[in-house]
């Protein structure tokens, strides 16, 4: 009774037969009845169960924020899901059909169930679940429904009724049922995307106290980017949103206005990373850092320096770094690629559908929805695959700057000294730029065969065995591609070498701007300059003309292939018909399409593997080893601080003929030090005196490790603390004084005035327009060298070390402030440390513990300073001498703080005048594009965009030529494999979609007429006639193109280094380094390389879209009317992207400059670094730079991104309307379906040349940033005027008189005046002596007498003759001078004396020997020994001597002398004085005197006070005048 009751119950809810009431299969499906009941009704029953038992959990107290993204995806789409059944019941409802009941059944129970999930989902985001993806008990119900969905929708489709538009409701159901299903892959995907771990990472950003962040209030630079981001936000970019406003209003215009990296990409994370990478590779264990993940906005602290030590392959590094999640996106490019196939062959189907007039809609609707799916999938997919591509790409960036910067901390100096600054900077820029490209390039190099074998599968499919002959074609070009690329390999190792010597020489150049000035060597340095750059051009014009090469080889391969696929067809017994060609034309377009791109993809490949070696030879240079450098066991005495015992040490060090990078020779002939035997006791005073190259600054470099210990014993105590290290060239940062004085110690308000007033700075820092929070220049060039000198020292007393290396810190300050330096600094406030102090002030040695002689390499003598000072003094040991030494450091503090321009000079009321790069804001101006558009020259450019034109309109009109052939051949139809035949032939399109000719051939092959034939010889021959055409305008296109980038190229650059030349002192005192070498490297590489490839691609979309339009509108006018409202949203979608994208550009510019600035100043400063242990700290300044460029980076390629997606979603938009339009017309029967095929075609088309257009657009635009700024110098900067007097006599000045007639000279405006009414008459042959406090006025007189510095009112002439009217040229030609700072350049000792080759070689040799460096000449190897970097192989006193010979080779009738002899010993500088006074008898000679002894000789003495003439008469006269100025300083001197 009961089982009959059921069965009836079963029966009447099913609509079955009693016999069989619950039937399991129906019509060869599931039946609807144990679908709705089992598949539907009891999985929803049990989710209703599950969830109502997880309502029961317990809560508890959590922040207050926006729940994760995933877990919003999945409470919205169970809500979406309750209507939808809802819905579904009153469908059922108003359709009275025979499942009434069951339907009705099932739908309530997914309304409950669904209702009781939210609820659920809800209150489990009140519990600790909301950090994980929930209980996975609710996962499993939600996947108990899909059976049911997917059989409903198979059901639904089963039967025709359901998919009819006839029946609204039913398809009402099945549009329900489809959105049901689409719903649940949310739900689904919001479970395996919850986002949770990143939720209160972005909400807390700035909530040091844990408390919440109102998100909404955040500025876009306190935002993180991407992390915390729900996933429908990452698929469209949403959060970029704010930042894309804030550049539309204009507003993005600093670094901190722009978001910070995700967690995963912060500098520090990925250094860590790969540092462990580096370590495993080494077979090194590393435990896990703890707190991997850094806060977002507080400061980055590194707990130490993450040094990467041994040889490993830095290939095997990045592999096992970024390899595997590398690979994975490998998988992602697969199906990228297929679904690149999967459009086109449901663009056939639907083709298929509209021919067949009786064909169901249904087969025209799952059409749509496929080819809509399709194409949106592979839009994701493809912009997913790009962006992750570019974050690991971004990572490998961040590692390869670090190591390499890492790399120079700690590379020992000799093998360093193989590698010019101009070398290493490249290798952090172009070259890791390489290698990131690399990236980008690998997963296309298997991508591009991938989709190359695919496509001649479907061509033989065609065409069977003939498809052959063309691959033969392919194979052909094989050894042709292999020599090209073997070419554009050895020219692109060419073109680098030369450009590193190219910005290597500029480095230089601009280093020592003031001497090529003082000295007019402005025209040969500009040649130097420009035959490196010619010789760089010269391997680029290489490259660029085998680059138009591979362009018209791979434009003429595909009439190639066609015509020789034709010949073997016809030669095979076949017999071509209109169908053959236009198929095999249309496959072999697909063809090129990966042949075209691989040789560019090769070519990227190869670059990054030569950047690659570049970098790995950079990184197997011997390391400085610490441990090896110091002796390990202490001595017996605990209060020995430092100790020598038969030390040997070398610039070479113990394994100097192994190293990989230094040169053969960079250290031959350099001093040894040999059998160094010193113990110094702690808180003892160590004066090292000796002459010039005795090797006083080399001990202390081998007491800081910087030299090689060849043997011996050194011990130095508690060397991990560091030394207090005062340089003989000081080394100043780009930063305010006060930071230049902590150097990253915390403020002590006591000690750090304790430290001003012992090292005299007090009165400077009152001079200051800011004070000690004023910024210095870039190695200090806003300082004097008195005042760099008594600001390196009181950077090193603020350190508070233990033990102080001080290398003649008193030879740059006059006398008083040289004795108060002395008392004060290193007598009263080093007390009790250990100081070793190396000077040539001889007089202050009396006060030391110990006085350790030098010579030749040796400590000859340690003792006393009454045993050894008589042995010193015994050539000068009178007060006079005193006077010499003490004055010398008098005038040359007084003399550098002129001759550098003042301090006012170079700092302005705005702090940021140094520090801060002038950012262009706004659209880029159209005389950029007018810039590079004549400086490729309108008539080249002009003929280049002929030819583009020409080569267009060429393709078109053989397109144009293949449409007409089939018009005109009515005869020539196809026969297909069902044996039906069209009396018209279709498209050309259809051909290559339609099903039957794409995957097999035909069967039935159809006779042509003889006249038939004759007809296809006639048209082939046209079209390969017109197919040639394009093929020459395309090798003319290419060749002129690569002709005038290269010619713009070269014009950009010659205007940059012309005006850069002439510009003033003042411009590369404000200017660091750094910005301009960016000129000369990052921003002329992509001048030379970048733009023209982005311009080329740019061109080429251009006309091909206008040729496109022509085609389209001339065919099928009606597309005009989709095309403008299309048009509009492009329009506003680019411009809305390009205000932003530009300015992201301009700020990567902008930050990179500070990265390869810092990277300079690092590199100048090393000893000063390493001998404070201060490494960790600069390598943490550096990633924080690095982090500021990355942010910029990062957003700039998100912001394409975020465009990409748009562009991309608006094609799909495009076709899936249109294929909408044509199922519709279909079904009223008023549709051509070559019509639908051509539409749909183009429509493609259209919309990805547009995507392209915008996108190569903003990039080129991006590039032109770079052209932007190389402008930026050669128009706007202030030059020095050039003028020239072609009345000047050739020997003028004859006699060398000087005279000053109230000369008055500011260095800007509301600036005190450092000239004020100087008036002076100097007679010929006079010698002068110069002397005055610091800012008196000394220097400035030089300056204005070469006319560095414009005098702002009066004359200064030279034998009657205003300088005024003199040509700079000629005015500086026939003076000499010595300036203060001894620069010598690269390259040879007779290089650095006779530049431009004027003199013979005996000439040289006389002067070296007055200056008494032949000796020394003679063992580096003669005059054409290389003198290093900046004269690295010669001491600061040495290349003061090497200076001094210059100025003796001129026959210039007056002489300038500034500090000439500083820093040599003063027996030597006894003989430099007399050799002065002799070779010079005839002449003028203003001497700034920095020794009292050398003005003593003088015919008259200057004195200058405040700008003005203070005092002007003989010594004599003036030391009998109580109360003049000079009687006091010579008194002071002889007390």
């Amino acid at each position: 009774m009961a089982d009959s009751a059921l069965a009836e119950l079963l029966s009447c809810l099913c609509h079955s037969d009693t016999e069989n009431p619950f039937p399991v299969w129906q019509n060869g499906l599931i039946s609807a009845c144990f679908n709705q009941l089992v598949l539907g009704a009891v999985p929803h029953a049990a989710m209703a169960v599950v969830s109502a038992y997880y309502l029961g959990t317990a809560r508890c107290g959590v922040l207050q924020s926006c729940p994760p993204c995933g877990w919003t995806l999945r409470m919205a789409s169970a809500l979406l899901l309750v209507l939808l059944l809802a819905a579904d019941v009153l469908l059922v409802s108003l359709l009275q059909q025979a499942h009434l009941y069951l339907d009705v059944l099932a739908d309530s129970c997914g309304v409950l169930a669904w209702l009781l999930h939210v609820a659920a989902l809800q209150l489990l985001l009140n519990t600790s679940y909301r950090r994980t993806r929930g209980p996975p008990a609710l996962l499993l119900t939600v996947l108990l429904l899909v059976p049911n969905l997917v059989l409903t929708l198979m059901i639904f489709c089963h039967d025709d009724d359901f998919l009819r538009l006839a029946e609204p409701f039913l398809l009402a159901r099945f549009v329900l049922a489809s959105t049901r299903a689409l719903f649940v892959v949310l739900y689904l995907v919001g479970f395996a995307f919850p986002c949770v771990g990143d939720a209160g990472y972005s909400l807390q950003v700035n909530a040091e106290d844990g408390s919440p962040v109102d998100g909404s209030r955040l500025s876009t630079g306190e935002m993180v980017a991407e992390d915390g981001s729900g996933c429908v936000s990452r698929l469209f970019y949403l959060w970029l949103n704010p930042l894309l406003a804030r550049g539309r209003r204009g507003d993005l215009n600093r670094t901190a206005d722009v978001y910070h990296l995700p967690r995963k990409l912060r500098t520090r994370v990925v250094c860590g990373y790969f540092h462990q990478c580096w370590e495993a590779c080494r077979g090194v264990r590393v435990g896990e850092r703890q707190n991997q993940w850094p806060k977002p906005i507080a400061d980055n602290q590194f707990q130490g320096v993450l040094a990467l030590e041994g040889d490993v392959g830095l290939l095997r590094v990045l592999h096992k770094a970024f390899g595997l999640r590398f690979y994975l996106l490998g998988v992602l490019k697969v199906t990228v690629n297929v679904s690149t196939f999967a459009g086109p062959l449901l663009l056939s189907a639907l083709v298929n559908f509209v021919e067949e007039k009786d064909a169901p809609l249904r087969t025209g609707v799952l059409c749509v929805l496929g080819l809509f799916l399709a194409t949106t999938l592979g839009s994701f997919l493809r912009n997913i695959f790009v962006f992750e591509v570019s974050k690991v790409a971004l990572s490998a960036r961040a590692a390869l700057v670090s190591a390499v910067y890492g790399k120079a901390l700690r590379v020992s100096s000799c093998s360093l000294a193989g590698c010019s600054l101009g070398e290493v900077v490249n290798l952090m820029s172009t070259d890791t730029d390489r290698v990131v490209n690399f990236f980008n390039s690998f997963h296309e190099l298997w991508s591009l065969p991938f989709r190359f074998a695919i496509t001649l599968y479907l061509l033989y499919l065609q065409v069977g065995v003939s498809f052959l002959g063309g691959l033969c074609v392919v194979l052909v070009l094989v050894p042709l591609n292999k020599y090209l690329a073997s070419r554009i390999l050895r020219s692109n190792e060419l073109m680098l070498k030369c450009k590193d010597n190219r910005v290597k020489l500029m480095t230089e150049v601009l280093f020592g701007i003031r001497v090529i000035k003082f000295y007019n060597w402005e025209p040969h340095f500009t040649q130097k300059v420009a035959a490196c750059r010619r010789e760089e051009l010269t391997h680029l014009r290489t490259l660029k003309y085998l680059d138009a090469v591979c362009v018209y080889t791979w434009a003429a391969l595909p009439l190639v292939i066609s015509i020789t696929i034709f010949l073997t067809y016809v030669l095979l017994g076949h017999q071509l018909t209109a169908a053959k060609v236009f198929t095999t034309i249309a496959l072999v377009g697909l063809l090129i399409i990966p042949l075209n791109s691989f040789p560019w993809v090769l070519n990227g490949i190869l670059e990054a593997k030569v950047s690659l070696e570049r970098i790995q030879r950079f990184f197997k240079l011997t390391n400085q080893d610490l441990q090896a450098h110091y002796a390990l066991v202490s001595p017996e005495d605990a209060q020995t601080s430092v100790l020598l015992n038969r030390a040997r040490f070398s610039w070479t060090g113990p394994d100097s003929p192994s190293e990989g990078g230094a040169e053969p020779g960079a250290c031959r002939g350099s001093l040894q030090l040999h059998s160094l035997n010193l113990n110094v006791t702690k808180g003892s005073l160590v004066v090292v005196v000796g002459q010039v190259g005795c090797g006083k600054s080399s001990l202390l470099s081998a007491l800081t490790g910087e030299l090689g210990r060849l043997s011996g014993v050194l011990f130095v105590v508690n060397r991990d603390a560091g030394f207090g290290l005062a340089a003989q060239e000081p080394w100043i940062q780009h930063a305010t004084v006060r930071d230049n004085i902590l150097f990253g110690k915390d403020y002590d308000a006591v000690f750090y005035q304790a430290v001003i007033e012992a090292c005299a700075l007090s009165d400077d820092l009152s001079i200051l327009p800011k004070g000690d929070k004023t910024e210095v220049g870039e190695n200090g060039v806003t300082l004097s060298g008195g005042q760099k000198a008594r600001l390196a020292l009181a950077r090193a007393a603020y350190m508070d070390k233990d033990i102080y290396l001080l290398d003649d810190p008193l030879a740059a300050v006059d006398t008083d402030v040289a004795e108060h330096l002395m008392k004060k600094c290193i007598l009263e406030l080093l007390r009790g440390k250990t100081r070793i102090l190396c000077t040539h002030r001889i007089e202050f040695a009396d006060q030391a513990d110990v006085v350790v002689l030098m010579d030749n390499g040796t400590i000859v003598r340690t003792g006393t300073p009454a045993e050894i000072l008589p042995l010193v003094a015994a050539v000068a040991n009178t007060g006079k001498t005193d006077d010499r030494g003490t004055k010398k450091d008098g005038a040359k503090q007084d003399e550098d703080d002129e001759l550098s321009p003042p301090p006012d000079l170079c700092v302005d009321d705005d702090s940021d005048l140094l520090n801060t790069e002038k950012k262009q804001v706004g659209g880029l101006a159209w005389t950029v594009y007018q810039t590079y558009w004549t400086s490729m020259g309108g008539m080249l450019a002009s003929s280049i965009l002929l030819s583009l034109l020409l080569m267009q309109a060429s393709k078109n009109v053989s397109d144009w030529w293949l449409s007409y052939w089939v018009s005109s051949l009515p005869s020539n139809s196809s026969s297909w494999i069902n044996g039906s035949s069209s009396s018209t032939f279709r498209s050309p399109h259809l051909l290559l979609f339609s099903s039957t000719g794409l995957l097999s051939a035909p069967s039935v092959q159809v006779s042509l007429s003889n006249d038939s034939s004759r007809d296809v010889r006639f048209y082939l021959t046209v079209y390969g006639s017109i197919g040639a055409a394009n093929t020459v305008f395309t090798a003319i296109r290419a060749f002129l193109f690569a002709y005038g980038v290269i010619r713009a190229a070269s014009v950009i650059h010659n205007r940059l280094l012309d005006q850069i030349l002439q510009a003033t002192l003042t411009f590369f005192d404000t200017t660091p380094l750094g910005r301009i070498l960016n000129r000369f490297s990052s921003d002329l590489y992509i001048v030379d390389d970048s733009l023209p490839f982005n311009l080329n691609i740019m061109l080429a979309t251009v006309f091909g879209m206008l040729g496109l339009l022509v085609v389209i509108c001339y065919g099928l006018p009606w597309v005009l009317v989709p095309l403008v409202p299309l048009a509009l949203l492009y329009y506003r979608i680019q411009h809305y992207y390009r205000h932003t994208s530009r300015e992201l550009k301009r700020l990567c510019s902008l930050t990179l400059s500070p990265v390869y600035s810092h990277f300079s100043e690092t590199v100048t400063g090393l000893g000063t670094i390493r001998a404070s242990a201060s490494s960790a700290r600069f390598e943490e300044e550096n990633a924080r730079r690095l982090e500021q460029s990355q942010r910029c980076l990062f957003l700039s390629n998100a912001v394409m991104q975020w465009l990409q997606i748009r562009l991309q979603l608006l094609g799909v938009a495009v076709v899936t309307s249109l294929a909408v339009i044509a199922v519709l017309q279909h079904q009223l029967s008023s549709v051509d379906p070559g019509l639908v095929g051509l539409s749909l075609s183009y429509a493609l088309s259209i919309t990805t040349l547009l995507a392209g257009l915008i996108s190569s657009f903003t990039q080129t635009e991006m590039q032109l940033v770079s052209v932007e700024r190389t402008e930026e110098y050669s128009c706007s900067l202030q030059t020095e005027p050039q003028g020239h007097n072609a009345q000047l006599p050739p020997s003028w000045p004859e006699r060398g008189m000087v005279e000053f007639r109230d000369v008055v000279l500011a260095y800007r405006e509301n600036l005190p005046n450092a000239l004020d009414g100087v008036s002076l008459l100097v007679r010929p042959g006079e010698k002068i002596g110069i002397v005055g406090r610091t800012g008196s006025g000394k220097s400035t007189m030089f300056l204005a007498l070469f006319r560095m510095v414009e005098i702002n009112r009066g004359q200064i002439l030279l034998d009657q003759l205003d300088v005024a009217t003199v040509g700079l040229a000629q005015l500086r030609s026939r003076l000499a001078i010595i300036p203060q700072d001894p620069f010598l350049f690269s390259g040879t000792i007779r290089e650095n004396l006779d530049p431009c080759g004027r003199h013979q070689d005996q000439q040289l040799l006389e002067v070296l020997d007055h200056c008494h460096l032949l000796a020394v000449v003679g063992r580096m190897g003669g005059l054409q020994a290389e003198v290093g970097e900046r004269g690295k192989r010669l001491s600061a006193g040495q290349r003061q001597l090497l200076c001094l010979a210059r100025a003796l080779l001129t026959q210039a009738k007056i002489l300038c002398i500034d500090e000439a002899t500083a820093c040599v010993d003063q027996k030597t500088d006894t003989l430099l004085q007399q050799t002065i006074r002799e070779k010079f008898q005839d002449k003028t000679v203003l001497t700034i005197a920095h020794r009292i002894n050398t003005i003593m000789d003088c015919d008259r003495v200057l004195v200058m006070h405040a700008g003005k003439v203070k005092e002007f008469d003989t010594p004599a006269a003036l030391r009998r005048s109580d109360d003049s100025v000079f009687h006091r300083l010579v008194g002071a001197l002889e007390e």
